[in-house]
């Protein structure tokens, strides 16, 4: 039977929520290549922003379930997005690496407190719509997201400077929480409260948990992949400038955006192992064609199509993670958060520092091991 996916003013909340961390995401990531040659910086120093953003999600989804127990969800999740934008506007204020550095730390613990509590909340709400709800909550995130590295490029290109485009995330915060700060998911009081065995010193979830992990930290280490570095192959192989490339990134958050509204409507029908395993996929697909591009319309096409193919990863993957919890979503959402917090440093970091020594396009070849090696988790934790 198909299940029923039900938009209330809470889960428009969530979706807006999500909305904000994308321009937070995508503005970071197009604005990184432009980081790098303002501060002159390796390859692999860059990567270490992506590195540096994952350390903040483990430290992070460390403390998240007891943060979660004692401030309850709602709070948390302001929380996490407050601190983001303080990571944020370091980024803006920031002129040594130091600063960057840190300021991508506590933006990405940050951002990982307030995306994973709002997930789970969100899942829970739903039930067995629930991927479909985090599908869609991704795709209304995306799109959102999707202007940021537009606005990157533009402001690079202009009088005011590629910092002044990093404001958005900051003012449509303050905007959401003037318009909507007073609505939230209801959740049973004994969620909010949850028993001690919930936390990390609780027995273990299980090997079919710990594959769906594995799944998760391939997935969100290849979309981070593309995020941080994607623009600078563009760059490399159609002689585009830095900032013009920045750009590259639209098509890529555009077609999670596509995949993401239309994958919602397939969760409610398709298995989420076939479908997972369909995005995967077209991942490579598109990857093949933006690797092998020397001339921006083709490049910009398989990003485009990758980008309908990572679309799902996410979610998808997500998802499985939470549905083998064995009733115990709050443990399970910071484990998720050290998986994905683990992958958001592990990929690009990796990336970067083949691409030192071989050249970003050898790098990149790193994508279809990442493919090949959550289609084997999923085929495996099926069984």
């Amino acid at each position: 039977m198909t299940a029923r996916l039900t938009r209330d003013r809470p889960t428009w909340l969530v979706y807006l929520q999500l909305g904000v961390f994308a321009t937070y995401l995508y503005g970071l990531s197009a604005a990184l290549p432009m980081l790098r040659a303002e501060l002159g910086l390796s390859q692999t120093v860059a990567g270490l922003h992506g590195t540096m953003m994952a350390v903040g999600g483990v430290l992070t989804g460390l403390a998240l379930p007891r943060l979660t127990r004692r401030l309850g969800t709602r709070v948390t999740v302001w929380t996490g997005l407050t601190g983001m934008n303080v990571g944020v506007l370091l980024v803006v204020l920031g002129h040594t690496p130091q600063v960057t550095l840190l300021a991508y730390c506590l933006a990405g613990g940050m951002g990982s407190i307030s995306l994973y509590t709002s997930m789970s909340v969100l899942g829970r709400h739903h039930g067995p719509a629930g991927p479909s709800a985090i599908s869609e909550a991704n795709a209304v995130g995306g799109t959102i997201g999707l202007f940021a590295p537009f606005v990157v490029s533009l402001a690079a290109q202009s009088a005011l400077g590629w910092r002044t485009a990093l404001l958005l995330t900051p003012l449509l915060t303050v905007l959401l929480a003037l318009a909507m700060g007073r609505v939230w998911v209801p959740t049973p009081a004994r969620e909010e409260q949850a028993a001690p065995s919930g936390s990390a010193g609780s027995p273990g979830l299980g090997m079919r948990f710990h594959l769906a992990g594995t799944v998760l930290f391939c997935c969100v280490g290849l979309e981070f992949s593309f995020n941080l570095w994607a623009a600078k192959l563009v760059s490399d192989n159609t002689g585009l400038s830095a900032a013009v490339a920045a750009s590259a990134l639209t098509a890529f958050t555009a077609g999670l955006a596509l995949g993401r509204f239309g994958g919602a409507r397939l969760a409610l029908r398709i298995p989420p192992a076939s479908l997972l395993i369909g995005a995967l996929g077209l991942t490579f697909v598109g990857w093949l064609l933006f690797w092998t591009s020397t001339a921006p319309p083709a490049a910009y096409a398989g990003l485009l199509v990758s980008g309908v193919g990572v679309s799902l990863h996410f979610p998808l993957a997500l998802s499985r993670v939470l549905t083998a919890t064995a009733g115990r979503p709050e443990r399970a959402t910071g484990v998720a958060s050290l998986y994905s917090s683990s992958a958001t440093g592990v990929g690009p970091f990796l990336l970067g520092a083949l691409a030192d020594v071989s050249g970003t396009q050898q790098a990149f070849l790193m994508v279809p091991v990442m493919i090949v090696l959550a289609v084997g988790g999923i085929l495996v934790s099926s069984r």
